[in-house]
């Protein structure tokens, strides 16, 4: 009981502390807009992560990322992450090594200040729309042809099961073998336990961390077996744990 009444003290906190946080880089966040990509994206990416450093310090949370080495210069990944909290997304994007967008649901582009923001460092899909599909479909396309990262969770929603992952949806793998571009498995530790989806108003400070695991390649695979390939490497790196 008194761990669940501090922990929504603590999520007070983290979301001014947010807010707050926000506010301060998000004139130089915009300045991003006027540079042409990549070179304007990287600069996104580099505030956002200075912004996230610092707001999850703020929180309580620390944190590693491992496996840096394995984007290799020049090339261009789809970043596959699980999903189990909304901290997911300040960990993953914003430390990812150089230029990246994500794929995010367009209802938050609504939100007052923030939805610029959000725009910014997404590329943006109404998954109820077939024609939102596609067209995201094509510009997810567009960043990989402009030398960035596509950043995607393939099990779509947070996990709110018991399982280590959910299955898999099939559009990064489609993506990927589309174009040619290689998945880069990236695995998130502890995030439901900093904020889980089963409790609405709750935080609490945890070490959480990212690994990045070494690419896969395309090369001669069909999307369903390029899934599969990846689910087992991320399932197997999750079970091993955080160290």
């Amino acid at each position: 009981m008194l761990k669940n009444i501090l922990g929504r003290i603590l999520a007070i906190w983290a979301i001014l502390s947010f807010i707050t946080s926000f506010l301060i880089i998000f004139i130089p966040s915009m300045l991003t807009w006027l540079i042409p990509d990549p070179k304007g994206q990287d600069w996104f990416i580099r505030i956002s992560r200075w912004w996230m450093t610092v707001w999850l310090y703020m929180v309580g949370c620390r944190f590693r990322i491992r496996g840096e080495e394995n984007f290799k210069k020049g090339e261009t990944y789809i970043v596959t992450c699980n999903h189990n909290s909304l901290l997911d997304v300040p960990l993953s994007s914003p430390f990812i090594p150089g230029p990246n967008k994500t794929i995010a649901k367009d209802s938050f582009k609504k939100v007052p200040i923030f939805g610029f923001f959000y725009m910014k460092g997404a590329v943006l899909v109404n998954r109820k729309s077939d024609r939102s599909r596609k067209e995201s479909y094509d510009k997810m396309k567009q960043v990989l042809k402009q030398q960035m990262h596509m950043c995607i969770y393939p099990e779509g929603t947070r996990n709110r099961t018991t399982e280590p992952l959910k299955k898999f949806h099939d559009g990064a793998f489609r993506l990927a073998v589309d174009t040619g571009t290689s998945i880069m498995p990236a695995v998130i530790f502890n995030t439901k336990k900093a904020s889980p989806a089963h409790k609405t108003f709750y935080f609490w400070p945890t070490r959480i961390g990212m690994d990045f695991l070494p690419p896969v390649s395309t090369a001669g695979k069909t999307t369903e077996a390029l899934r599969e390939e990846v689910f087992a490497i991320m399932k197997a790196h999750y079970e091993a744990g955080m160290c």
